[in-house]
């Protein structure tokens, strides 16, 4: 087994399985010391949810985006190439997507409307995935959505990012920056004819510390396009770091982050890191994906959850409804996290439809709600036997959930809280209910009203501690 091969077993394991990234120990958080990252962290924690979009030429296929490229990763990445068993010619097809993709329909406006209505507080967008294809008008590379071999790159909307962020911040969310700190394209991290020959893994296809030339361009090139997206583009609240496995140490893989995000800082001194994966001074924010941890975590963190089943648009895909995006976002805030929720435009440029049906669900639960859950931080017991619990300040929210719209209803609940109570609230309305307390928390009586009709995708409770 060669060096390359070593490394990858060792990626494999400790940084993605079928796509889906590890994250990072609480033990492993390193605290800034700068305290206007310390603000922006409390600034974060206060914004609850936004919107991931993962959104390039891959969106015409209807796969997972970049992944089919790395033929290490084929054995789970592949299963939807089904015209071809020819991976090379497949990767120059996937390469050449950038030559059909032209989403005419795109409406950045009435996306920032849409994720303003469904109560998104910022927006995560993927300026580059792994693939190398650019979502901004960048001089490094003519592999971008306004390259001349794009037939987008003259409308109106070519530079998707600028109009994009724009259009968002206008809303009123903050932005914040995905990059893949791996580039599939680029001649400088995949460069051909090396050892490895045609045989590509996530990596790059030859030893940095062999030929530190020819790492050195892909340094000045990554930081090259980062600073193009921090000092061109407004403000960034949040740069996204995707790709942990380009890293130093035994990756030897060092692309001197932290000179480039300092430099960064000196221009938005607010701007928060996520080097997701790598742990240390640069994963400000923690991003468990696919996932919800099993205990809070008392630091900053987000998960990453697809409101359908894949990170991308895929053709035909099934979306989570409201009820099952509200559960999603209790038990994330509950447990200390934001929901980054993620969305895959369709490759003309619209959302799809059953997206769009489920973030106005949630919006329309959050206008009611929101209160209970912006701007709060986590109370014990967290998250326990189907309730879920924020505090604001003296008072405590409690959330009972019910999975369906039919599920069992009774008038007295028993609450697993056993912190002091001064009074117990509907939140409804503010009515003070009869509780009592029990070895185990909480009995407590509903209104009337609350068992009636179809059940709620919660019932909400303010406890007030003070």
């Amino acid at each position: 087994m060669d060096a390359l091969e070593t490394d990858q077993n060792v990626v494999n394991e400790s940084e993605v399985e079928e796509g889906v990234h590890n994250y990072s120990a609480e033990s492993e958080w390193v605290k800034p010391t700068d305290p206007v990252l310390l603000e922006r962290l409390e600034w974060f924690k206060d914004q609850k949810i936004g919107l991931m979009m993962h959104w390039g030429p891959y969106s015409q296929l209807g796969l997972v985006e970049s992944w089919a490229l790395s033929d290490a990763d084929g054995d789970w990445s592949r299963g939807g190439v089904d015209w071809t068993e020819d991976m090379e010619n497949f990767k120059r097809e996937y390469v050449d997507l950038n030559k059909t993709f032209n989403p005419i329909r795109v409406q950045p406006e009435l996306w920032a409307d849409l994720a303003a209505e469904g109560g998104f507080k910022y927006l995560t967008f993927t300026t580059k995935h792994h693939d190398g294809f650019c979502m901004w008008d960048t001089r490094t590379t003519d592999y971008r959505i306004t390259g001349p071999e794009t037939p987008f790159h003259m409308h109106r909307y070519a530079d998707l990012c600028k109009h994009i962020f724009d259009a968002f911040r206008s809303r009123g969310l903050a932005i914040s920056a995905y990059f893949s700190k791996a580039d599939w394209n680029t001649p400088y991290y995949w460069a051909p004819g090396m050892e490895r020959g045609q045989h590509m893994w996530r990596g790059p296809s030859y030893d940095p510390t062999e030929y530190p030339w020819l790492w050195e361009k892909f340094v000045k090139f990554t930081h090259d396009q980062i600073e193009e997206l921090l000092t061109r583009y407004g403000r960034i609240d949040m740069l996204w770091l995707d790709a942990g496995w380009v890293r130093g140490g035994e990756r030897k893989q060092d692309i001197r982050l932290d000179e480039i995000v300092d430099r960064m800082r000196e221009h938005q001194p607010w701007l928060l890191a996520v080097d997701r994966t790598v742990g240390g001074p640069y994963e400000n924010v923690v991003t468990p994906e696919q996932t919800i941890p099993k205990q809070a975590m008392h630091i900053p963190w987000e998960s990453c959850i697809t409101l359908g089943t894949s990170f991308s648009f895929k053709y035909e895909d099934t979306y989570k409804s409201g009820r099952e995006i509200v559960h999603l976002l209790l038990e994330i805030v509950s447990k200390g996290g934001n929901l980054a929720l993620n969305v895959g435009p369709q490759p003309d440029g619209r959302l799809p439809e059953g997206a769009i049906r489920g973030m106005k669900e949630l919006g329309a639960w959050l206008a009611q709600y929101g209160e209970a859950v912006y701007g709060t931080r986590i109370a014990e017991p967290y998250f326990r036997d189907g309730y879920a619990f924020t505090r604001k300040g003296s008072e405590v929210f409690c959330f009972k959930l019910y999975k369906t719209a039919d599920a069992a209803m009774e008038q007295e609940i028993h609450i697993p809280y056993d912190g002091a109570v001064l009074d117990v609230q509907w939140f409804d309305n503010s009515e003070a209910l009869d509780y009592t307390r029990t070895d185990t928390g909480l009995k407590v009586v509903l209104p009337e009203q609350a068992v009636q009709g179809s059940c709620p995708i919660a019932h909400v409770i303010r406890i007030v501690t003070e």
